[in-house]
């Protein structure tokens, strides 16, 4: 598989979990690993968690796996 830059995007400092979509775009889950502090990107379709509902670690990564498993998207910047 070719590395693209939203197969293998630069990590964020604050980068808890990192899984891929089914065609290999990256989906990261950052924040903090306590408290509600956690939210996911995926750099496939570009759809975020609701960044006002920061959510407990245990949830995010479930909703960011749950995504995971269904997003098809691999965004590639034409041009």
């Amino acid at each position: 598989m070719k590395l693209s830059p939203n197969t293998s995007p630069l990590e964020p400092g604050d980068l808890l979990i990192r899984m891929h979509n089914l065609v290999g775009a990256a989906v990261d889950v950052t924040g903090l690993s306590y408290g509600q502090n956690s939210r996911w990107t995926c750099h496939g379709c570009g759809f975020p968690s609701d960044r006002a509902a920061n959510d407990w670690l245990p949830f995010t990564s479930g909703r960011a796996n749950a995504h995971a498993a269904q997003c098809r998207a691999a965004y590639h910047r034409l041009g």
